[in-house]
């Protein structure tokens, strides 16, 4: 096993700046304390009440004599007062001379029409925690032209769980509709497929005129039948729900995926709903703690379901330049599983994988903003993990078919194949829309094979088991590749009452993780645990992971909640280590380094990487500063700040699995 100091030195250098930026502001100096990380998302007595891109809409109104000018906007209500009545909560617009669009009673959000001169008085009101913009939200398909990655890198490393394939798990898949008219798509014997059809619209159910929902829908639900089972679906006999929440071009907004989301959670023992996938996503403005679809996200994650959400596609500018800090919202949400897209270069083999050029890359980007206009950014490490998304291949919406807006028409040359009848019309698409369905399907696979397990432990197994990728750092890859296998081995091997336990009690009927670090693929290939679980800004360490139960694990915690104890228990703690920690029986370490245990960059400091950072400081708005110099090698960040590419740089020791 390789030493904790060891991964400790190899990883110090991304986290310590990751730890670093919450930490530091242009006005605020060093010794400005850290932010408390909250369990709860509804605390906002330190910062203002409005989103900074609904604020700027509101000066800029204002100051070109546009006040009375209508916005749509999403309210988050007090904690003690989301019981209000509707009647009273419209009394409260219309005395602002707006109205009540819409109640989202199980998120404690509203959205409603408001003049942007009469914000500032719902804002003040002491029954109103936060007001955002009603926030564009888009489909995630990447149509760039790549090379092709093989059909089964999703779905055949599943060996030895042929015979699982998501029966009886409910899976809402919000996006632009699914056509359920495709023979890809449409039910047969012992497939329910699509159970339910709803959308937020306007759009017929069970049709889909962009065609995103139903390409994306069938990388889990893939009839097993059709054409020799090349695009058979992870999750084929899984209960389908659809929620459309994007119109005929792609396009929605914040309040449908919300209202998607409410109702997810308001219907979950109806359809038996346990994983949500989200393909599509919005620029982070606000931070996830005021964000109101990552307060959707995380309400559904408290409510008992998975969340899964695409990382974006902002991975490199138009120069082809890389880019930091582009995960989109709901990705930026700590409970939700984010997911990147690989790159598999036409092979089936792993061992030429690599994060394809698109994918979002972290840290997160959203931010309170104080009292006195100082920023603080989230910089958590996103994504949670990536898996296979470059041109796979699934279905046509036939709806979508001769539409002016859709994927289809606009793209003719993303077609495969000649068939005649639009029913069987096959397309390839790249993208994290198409990386996040694969990881959904394995979740459903999870939980098939134990339907006790809680959010928190689905994610945490998908990352322990996660194959780190060479030559990628953790800001690109998270935990590492989706590793089907070793997910739902770990899964099946959970006792079914283990969320009754105390913390450190043995939770699995068997554990036999060195044979599972030698698994040879049927390609001859060793797929690898990376072994370590992201908690916000750190890594957590060891088989005490998977072996015992942890606090964390339970329902209405999230991982970042994990404090290491002396006793090797992870406690239901807020406070995040901050310090490296081990003991003689080593059942779990921490290889993240925050601020107060490590050098100050303020004299010229070589790293261990061989990076000398001068004499800069790495503030919280991401600028590099010191005597004024970029180093030569800088990538963007997604503000536009260039940070140093070689501080991001290759991380891979520190995830590497013991030789």
């Amino acid at each position: 096993m390789k030493s904790p100091g060891t991964l400790k030195s190899n990883i110090a250098v991304i986290l310590m700046i990751v730890a670093l930026l919450p930490t530091l502001s242009l006005r605020v100096k060093a010794n400005r304390a850290e932010s408390k990380d909250r369990s709860s998302n509804n605390e906002h007595s330190d910062h203002r009440k409005i989103a900074p891109d609904l604020e700027a809409s509101v000066n800029d109104a204002i100051k070109n004599g546009k006040g009375n000018q209508l916005a749509s906007v999403i309210i988050q209500l007090a904690d003690d007062k989301t019981g209000i009545s509707d009647s009273d909560l419209q009394d409260k617009f219309t005395r602002s001379n707006g109205h009540l669009k819409s109640r989202f009673n199980s998120m404690g959000l509203a959205s409603a029409e408001l003049p942007l001169s009469r914000i500032a008085e719902v804002m003040d009101d002491q029954d109103v925690a936060y007001i955002s913009p009603d926030r564009p939200v888009a489909a995630y398909g990447h149509l760039e032209t790549t090379v092709a990655a093989a059909q089964e890198d999703g779905r055949s490393v599943v060996a030895g769980f042929s015979s699982l394939n998501g029966t009886g798990v409910g899976i809402a898949v919000l996006d632009s509709g699914i056509d359920d008219t495709h023979n890809l798509i449409k039910a047969s014997s012992g497939r329910p497929a699509i159970i339910y059809s709803k959308t937020y619209t306007g759009i017929a159910a069970n049709r889909d005129y962009y065609g995103h929902g139903t390409h994306v829908a069938s990388m889990l639900m893939g009839n097993p039948g059709y054409k020799s089972d090349y695009y058979g679906g992870i999750a084929y006999e899984a209960k389908i729900i659809s929620l459309g929440v994007l119109d005929g071009s792609g396009a929605g907004t914040s309040s449908n995926v919300i209202a998607a989301l409410d109702w997810c959670v308001t219907n979950k023992l109806t359809y038996n709903i346990r994983v949500i996938n989200m393909s599509l996503g919005t620029p982070a403005k606000d931070s996830y703690k005021n964000d109101p679809l990552c307060l959707a996200a995380r309400r559904a994650y408290n409510a008992g379901i998975v969340v899964v959400a695409a990382a974006g596609n902002s991975g490199k500018n138009s120069l082809g330049q890389k880019v930091y800090g582009g995960i989109d919202s709901p990705g930026i949400e700590p409970s939700v599983i984010t997911v990147g897209a690989t790159n598999s270069f036409g092979t089936n083999s792993r061992l030429d994988d690599s994060v394809a050029t698109y994918s979002s890359r972290g840290p997160t980007r959203g931010y309170t903003t104080d009292a006195s206009g100082v920023k603080t950014y989230d910089n958590l490490i996103k994504p949670d993990l990536v898996a296979p998304g470059n041109k796979l291949i699934g279905a046509v919406s036939p709806s979508s078919v001769g539409k002016a807006s859709s994927l289809i028409t606009k793209n003719p040359t993303l077609r495969v194949g000649t068939d005649k009848f639009t029913t069987d019309y096959m397309m390839y698409m790249s993208g994290t829309s198409v990386a996040a369905p694969v990881v959904t399907g394995a979740v459903a696979m999870m939980l098939e094979a134990n339907s006790s397990l809680t959010p928190g432990l689905v994610k945490a197994i998908l990352m322990y088991t996660a194959q780190p990728l060479r030559n990628v750092n953790t800001l690109e890859q998270g935990a590492g590749e989706l590793n089907v296998g070793g997910a739902v081995r770990i899964a099946s091997w959970v006792k079914t009452d283990a969320a009754t336990y105390a913390n450190g009690t043995a939770m699995l009927t068997n554990w036999d993780e060195s044979s599972q670090l030698n698994y040879i693929s049927s390609l001859g290939e060793r797929i690898d645990w990376g072994r370590a679980v992201i908690t916000n800004y750190c890594f957590l360490y060891g088989s005490a992971l998977m072996t015992k139960w942890q606090g964390m694990y339970a329902q209405n915690r999230i991982l970042a909640d994990g404090t290491y104890t002396s006793s090797g228990v992870i406690t239901r703690s807020t406070t995040l280590v901050s310090s490296y920690v081990s003991n003689t029986s080593g059942p779990i370490t921490t290889t993240g380094v925050l601020l107060s245990d490590g050098t100050l960059f303020t004299n010229g400091v070589l790293l261990s990487d061989g990076v000398l950072l001068a004499d800069g400081v790495l503030l919280g708005d991401g600028v590099l500063i010191g005597d004024g110099v970029l180093l030569s090698d800088g990538v963007l960040l997604s503000d536009g700040v260039l940070v140093a590419d070689s501080i991001f740089g290759d991380q891979t020791a520190a995830m590497k699995p013991a030789p």
